[in-house]
């Protein structure tokens, strides 16, 4: 039996910041027997969000909303917990605090993948002046958005520990590096101002942070070939590459299976999360394929203007609104667009101050939220925005689509 190297660093309460670590914002509602840990308390809060349950709407790569076999965000979200707990119970770390931060690291993703995010991007540099990423949204989701009921059906902001809300702000998978080792400050989380600027504070957060990795560069290869997005040439490419490492096959299994098997075999407290160099170097290599092949591939031309006319719609005509009575113009609205004005106005019922919101339902539902009131009484054109834009990133396809259809027929 292989030795738990890493067991003495996990997070566990034999760790000297074990209370920081577990530390929530505010005081979370107690249940006298719940046999619950912090950390499998925090994944059954996420289990249970509005947030969690939508990704199984929102695209992953590929926007095939009517495609049961297709890769959704949920899925994705399915397979990075698989391996990071994997990893995590071979190396002796929290695989309850791998699988909190699994199941919450994508909960900011936009509608339409990375082409919504990039989209909601540029509309956020010009009316907030600062770039929309998924990881600090997904941070700002579980501190600041979503909601649930106590036991006595008040809705509560999640109130997460600090490991997995740093391990959801800090995953960003996109940076090409080997050996990741924990950060040493617990730093304020509103610090980072970019993706990847700062490693995870914990191992298990480093070990969420390779999983992503692991866990899209193979499946996306598998849909890519179901939907046809790659020829025969780009298929012999990917059968030489595998051929390099003595296997018949390169797909999702094979490649998950040869990762996880090498990062338990390589990592140590030294090297930290590692691959081998030559897994390390299959990693970046099946990466630039996909990009030159699939990411970067001409047929997403059409589903990028897509997303962009859709999601900019949307956002200029809650953004219409501004300047008038919002609630008045709202409910004159629900006669032509009522997904649109009825849900974006119960939004705003939950965030702003319940006293702003006016008299019978909307303002019965403000009441029974104690959150967080992060609209304030919508004082700026820049509150007004913000409250749009976390609107629309918290959308799934079908429902931006939905809306978007709507307005064609305003």
């Amino acid at each position: 039996m292989r030795e738990l190297l890493f067991e003495k660093f996990a997070t566990t309460e034999k760790n000297p910041r074990w209370r920081e670590l577990t530390a929530r914002q505010t005081e979370l509602y107690s249940r006298g027997d719940d046999i619950r840990s912090p950390f499998a308390r925090d994944y059954t809060r996420i289990l249970h969000s509005y947030a969690y349950r939508r990704l199984k709407h929102k695209t992953q790569v590929f926007f095939n909303i009517d495609n049961d076999h297709i890769c959704t965000r949920m899925e994705h979200v399915a397979h990075v917990e698989s391996v990071s707990q994997t990893i995590a119970r071979s190396l002796g770390l929290n695989d309850e605090l791998t699988k909190a931060i699994a199941f919450g690291h994508d909960l900011g993703h936009a509608p339409f993948g990375h082409q919504g995010e990039s989209i909601l991007s540029e509309i956020s540099k010009e009316y907030l002046g600062r770039p929309f990423w998924h990881e600090r949204n997904g941070l700002r989701f579980v501190d600041k958005i979503e909601l649930l009921e106590d036991n006595y059906k008040v809705a509560r902001n999640l109130d997460l520990t600090y490991a997995v809300r740093d391990g959801i702000i800090s995953h960003c998978g996109e940076v090409d590096e080997n050996g990741i080792r924990p950060r040493e400050e617990l730093i304020d989380l509103d610090g980072f101002t970019a993706p990847g600027q700062y490693p995870p504070a914990t191992w298990e957060g480093c070990v969420v942070k390779i999983a992503d990795k692991i866990a899209y560069i193979g499946r996306d290869i598998e849909d890519a070939i179901s939907l046809g997005f790659l020829g025969e040439e780009q298929i012999a490419r990917l059968r030489r590459m595998a051929q390099a490492h003595d296997e018949r096959v390169l797909n999702t299994t094979v490649i998950m299976h040869n990762m996880i098997i090498d990062i338990c075999k390589n990592s140590t407290p030294e090297r930290g999360i590692c691959l081998s160099p030559q897994y390390f170097g299959q990693m970046n290599e099946v990466k630039a394929f996909n990009y030159e092949y699939i990411y970067n591939n001409p047929r997403f031309i059409a589903f990028q203007r897509y997303a962009g006319l859709v999601i900019t719609q949307i956002f200029d005509t809650l953004l219409g609104y501004y300047g008038q009575d919002v609630w008045e113009c709202l409910r004159r609205e629900r006669r032509y667009c009522p997904a649109l004005a009825g849900t974006f106005a119960d939004w705003l019922a939950k965030y702003c101050q319940a006293d702003f919101v006016p008299q019978g339902e909307l303002r019965e539902r403000a009441m029974q939220c104690e959150n967080f009131k992060i609209y304030g009484r919508l004082e700026t054109k820049e509150l007004y925005a913000q409250a749009a834009l976390d609107y629309i990133s918290g959308m799934t396809d079908r429902f931006a689509v939905k809306v978007f259809n709507e307005l064609l027929s305003y």
